[in-house]
């Protein structure tokens, strides 16, 4: 296994390193051990010398003490020197005892014997007297001091043995260590040898088989040159290599067949569609947009009604889902005017890093002829009801006013009912032609600039009326400095006092009714009824706009036509209307209008 091999390539090195450190503390301890004794007792032999030569000096100045003063004194003088010289004469007997010291040491009590018998008879006599007595003890005197020179010399020369030794086994010691050290270089560069040829390769063989797979080459396989760890690596590269080449062989079926699926699903699609990159540029076209590209009377660029939503599409990453006639666009085909309801999509991809906007023309002309076939024959049916309604209206009049004879009270009851139901249904029949007018851009705004604040005054003095006699309160917020707006006054006024009027009819008796505007993004300004009725079924929420549309189970009069009309009014002043309600928690009506 790897590891073995490892500790194996390592163990030389081990043990070069292991003989070196013993080496070195064998020295260490014969540094520490005997030749440092040898040095400490060579040393204190040469002061002992030092201590005696002056033990016999002082003796010597007793002697001349004796003859010069006081015998006594020359005495006591004489045998403290003695004794401190015995003493270390026997200190150095004991320390050299049975060693190459010891004649010396002997020949050097023998000279110490000899002076003190010579000196102790010179104090006897007072001093050295006579000649000859004196030269006996300067003859005894020599021999001591020339004695302890000689043992000094010796010990010197000791010395001098040890420190020549220490030297040499410390040359020694340094050649060894600058062997070893030599020696673990060299051992160094065949161990980084080896491993670079057992470890480094595969190692490198490996590395570059994953930058190789990192550029996309699956193909790329690691030599299996071993059974062990190493080996086993390069195994596991190379399994995963097969799964990775497996994998993406799958991927790539997967890929086509989806993209052919698109294809298929794209050239199938019976309206036009066209996928564009960021800048414009057209990626993909499926039969139907080709067809259309390629008709005479299709202009080179897409028209306003496209080019302006496909940039905010492209800007804002938002999709353009349109859901009425007004954003239709038409183009001529085959001699034939088509109608198409624009559906323009955002695209991103950050895999492939695309981004563009895909634009779905859906084919709505028949749904358009219909459409205004609708709303003609809306419009003509109300034309044509209003006329002979406005004379039996009339009548009705005529008859209640009693100018043609009296009526008896179940009479003019009878005929006050028909009133009312004359009535409403002159308010349905103007409702629906404004509405057909709206829906068919036939009428034209009468616009003026007037103030937020002024507006809202206005609408409330107006509304609190009803809103009163319903049992309910009026409100009123607005934000300061919102400024003025153009707007056309009558059919505005149309559009708050249905709104507040549906508020009054649907709030419980003491409830509140907010009447509010307040700033809103992009320079328009917010208005909103809010009331605290019981609300608005879910379901229903997104279709009260509609025409004739009543939520189930309501029990209020109503045609279904107001917030229809107050659609088309806000859509033809450029702005926008909505509605939010939560059951049992009241309904708010808001719409924005351009500064």
């Amino acid at each position: 296994m790897l590891r073995t091999r490892l500790h194996l390539g390592l163990l030389p090195f081990l043990l070069l390193l292991l003989a070196t450190g013993s080496y070195a503390v064998i020295v260490s301890r014969q540094f520490t051990g005997s030749m440092q004794r040898e040095l400490i007792a060579d040393y204190a032999a040469v002061l002992a010398s030092q201590r005696m030569r002056a033990a016999a000096m002082a003796m010597s100045r007793a002697t001349s003490v004796s003859a010069r003063s006081d015998p006594l004194e020359a005495q006591r003088i004489f045998d403290d020197a003695r004794a401190s010289f015995t003493r270390e004469l026997m200190a150095q007997s004991t320390a050299a005892a049975a060693g190459s010291r010891a004649p010396l040491i002997a020949a050097l009590d023998e000279a110490l014997h000899d002076y003190t018998q010579q000196a102790g008879a010179a104090l006897r006599l007072g001093g050295p007297g006579s000649l000859p007595t004196t030269q006996r003890l300067e003859t005894a005197l020599y021999r001591l001091f020339a004695a302890i020179e000689e043992l000094n010399r010796r010990d010197y020369a000791a010395a001098l043995a040890t420190a020549a030794r220490a030297e040499s086994l410390a040359t020694t010691t340094l050649y060894v260590v600058l062997g070893g050290i030599a020696a673990a270089l060299l051992l160094s560069l065949v161990l980084a040898w080896r491993f670079s040829s057992f470890l480094l390769q595969p190692i490198q063989e490996l590395t570059a088989s994953v930058l190789a797979i990192g550029d996309g080459n699956l193909d790329q396989e690691v030599p299996e040159r071993s059974r062990d760890e190493l080996g086993q690596l390069a195994r596991a590269f190379n399994h995963m290599s097969a799964k990775l080449r497996a994998y993406r062989d799958a991927t790539l079926a997967h890929v086509v067949r989806t993209q052919r699926t698109m294809e298929a699903t794209l050239t199938s699609a019976p309206d036009p569609v066209f996928v564009l990159e960021n800048d414009g540029t057209h990626t993909v076209r499926n039969p139907a947009a080709e067809r259309l590209v390629q008709s005479p009377d299709f202009p080179a660029r897409f028209p306003p009604e496209l080019a302006e939503p496909l940039a905010q599409v492209m800007a804002s990453g938002q999709h353009y889902l349109p859901t009425d006639y007004r954003h239709v666009v038409s183009f001529r085909l085959d001699r034939e005017v088509r109608y198409y309801l624009p559906r323009i999509l955002a695209i991103g991809d950050t895999l492939t890093a695309f981004k563009g906007a895909a634009i779905i023309l859906q084919d709505v002309t028949q749904f358009r002829l219909l459409d205004d076939a609708k709303t003609n024959l809306a419009g003509t049916v109300s034309h044509e009801l209003k006329t002979p309604l406005t004379s039996l209206r009339l009548a009705i009049y005529l008859l209640l006013e009693q100018n043609v004879g009296a009526l008896a009270p179940a009479q003019r009851e009878l005929l006050e009912t028909a009133r009312d139901d004359a009535d409403r249904l002159l308010r349905i029949l103007d409702n629906l032609l404004d509405l057909t007018r709206l829906e068919a851009g036939a009428t034209s705004l009468d616009l003026t600039e007037i103030s937020v604040s002024e507006l809202l005054a206005e609408i409330a003095a107006e509304a609190r009326s009803f809103i009163t006699a319903a049992g309910a309160r009026l409100e009123v917020r607005s934000a300061e400095e919102l400024g003025r707006i153009r707007v056309d006054g009558v059919r505005i006024r149309h559009v708050f006092i249905n709104l507040l009027a549906n508020a009054a009819k649907f709030s419980s008796p003491g409830g509140v009714i907010t009447l509010s505007a307040a700033a809103a993004p992009l320079g328009f300004v917010r208005f909103s009824v809010h009331d605290t009725g019981p609300g608005i079924p879910a379901e229903s929420v997104a279709q009260v706009f509609e025409r004739f549309y009543r939520a189930p189970g309501q029990t209020k009069a109503g045609a279904g036509l107001g917030l229809a009309i107050a659609r088309e009014i806000i859509v033809a002043h450029c702005g926008s209307i909505a509605c939010m309600s939560e059951p049992g928690k009241g309904t708010e009506f808001y719409f924005q209008l351009p500064r």
